[in-house]
């Protein structure tokens, strides 16, 4: 019998979440027990009064499955449901609370921008840092060293300390390195979505080549139901940090895809979701609410707010709203510099929002997930949220019944010349 390259056996992590007073009830409440009872307060009360409460919170809990070698195993589950954090774990980034994790071979993470890259260091440098942390020899790492300029597409860049590298370039040279590096266990998150489709689409080949050729073992988070379904062999599906289901990848994406329907709330608050790799801090995705008919209707206007906060002064900031299919494919995408090519300057921190209007809204009927993020003028991610909710798109007034149907996809309306033969054709014999 074959041993398993991932062993995960009744893994558990567990977090502790302090709830501190605000100041102002902190300092009321101080002040009241410092009348009533000095002494009390002076000999062993000001601890006491300012230790904050806490409560325990299970990220992951009973978690087990196992993963063959060459095996490419997908994640899928909800925003919060444990899948970063079960990444964590398997990268030994941080330790679990419960359980046992055992990896037959060297690991490979590429789960945040940057992860394992030292800022000050050159892409040149932090090459030759992740391969001695996977344990491999300087002569190693040369003679792959081409391979991976070639596939990252930074080599302008190489000599240029990471720190200032874009997002996409971080993800570029980072996914290069530790696919390229020969780790036997390759993990890989959503970050992949900060980049163009085209390098996608380049990284999904490479992750396929990884196992198909080489034997090596893959896991793989992602949004996207259709990279999922012709990449991974299995999938693990989480729920609120436990296994919900572990099987064939297209039983476990068509039971996930109808058990997580469409939203029916107009506001969707957005501040609490987890975020993929590519954010900086600067922006955070708040919110959208929907001003138009809700649910959308298909060749009818559409007009919705988005909210979001910013820390610092950004310059040059658009905002982009997309919808995928649920597979997680992207059919439309609308950014906010789109026609006009206004990119405003946000000096102040504080609370902004943005208003998207469609004059008719071209999908079809049927179920949709919605993307939402934030870029600023060098393409820089500032937020991104794949999937944040399905929606679902009914017909409107002018919806022609033919297009009613599970693969409506997206339909425009177009101008059309007709020929019509007045003759019958004569058809040969």
């Amino acid at each position: 019998m074959t041993a398993s390259a991932i062993s995960v056996e009744n893994l558990g992590k567990r977090y502790v979440i302090g709830h501190q007073k605000s100041k102002d009830d902190g300092l009321r409440h101080a002040l009241e027990q410092l009348a009533r009872a000095p002494a009390r307060w002076f000999q062993r009360g000001s601890v006491r009064a300012t230790r904050p409460a806490k409560r325990e919170f299970w990220a992951l809990r009973d978690v087990s499955f196992d993963v063959k070698p060459g095996e490419v195993l997908g994640i899928v589950g909800r925003n919060g449901a444990g899948k970063s954090t079960l990444l964590k774990l398997l990268s030994r980034i941080t330790a679990p609370t419960e359980g046992r994790i055992q990896l037959e071979g060297r690991v490979a993470s590429l789960l945040e921008v940057g992860t394992g890259f030292h800022p000050e260091l050159t892409g040149r440098e932090n090459i030759f840092l992740n391969g001695a942390i996977l344990g491999m020899t300087r002569v190693e790492i040369k003679r792959k060293f081409d391979e991976i300029v070639a596939f990252s597409e930074v080599e302008k860049f190489l000599d240029t300390p990471v720190k200032r590298y874009s997002s996409g370039m971080y993800v570029r040279l980072a996914f290069a390195v530790a696919a390229h590096l020969e780790p036997e266990i390759l993990i890989v998150d959503e970050v992949l979505a900060v980049g163009d489709a085209q390098f996608q689409k380049k990284c999904l080949g490479k992750m396929r080549d990884v196992s198909a050729r080489s034997g090596r073992t893959v896991l793989f988070v992602s949004h996207n139901m259709g990279a999922l379904a012709n990449l991974c062999d299995s999938a693990c599906w989480l729920e609120k940090g436990r296994v919900r289901q572990v099987g064939p990848t297209r039983s476990i994406i068509n039971d996930y895809l109808t058990q997580n329907g469409p939203s029916r709330d107009r506001v969707l608050p957005l501040a609490s979701l987890p975020r993929t790799s590519g954010g900086d801090g600067r922006l955070k995705l708040t919110g959208i609410e929907w001003l138009s008919d809700f649910p959308l209707r298909h060749g009818e206007p559409m007009r919705a707010r988005i909210d979001f906060e910013t820390y610092s002064a950004i310059e040059d900031v658009t905002i982009g709203l997309g919808f995928a299919n649920i597979e997680g494919t992207r059919l439309l995408t609308y950014d906010s510099d789109f026609v006009d090519g206004t990119r405003p300057t946000l000096r102040q921190p504080g609370r902004h929002s943005v208003v998207v209007t469609i004059d008719s809204l071209p999908l079809a009927p049927g179920v949709f997930n919605l993307d939402l993020g934030g870029k600023s003028s060098d393409n820089h991610s500032l937020d991104y949220l794949p999937g944040a909710a399905q929606l679902e798109v009914i017909p409107g007034p002018s919806t022609p019944g033919s297009i009613v149907r599970p693969d409506g996809g997206v339909r425009l309306s177009g101008g059309w010349s007709w020929d019509i033969a007045e003759e019958p054709a004569v058809l040969p014999a």
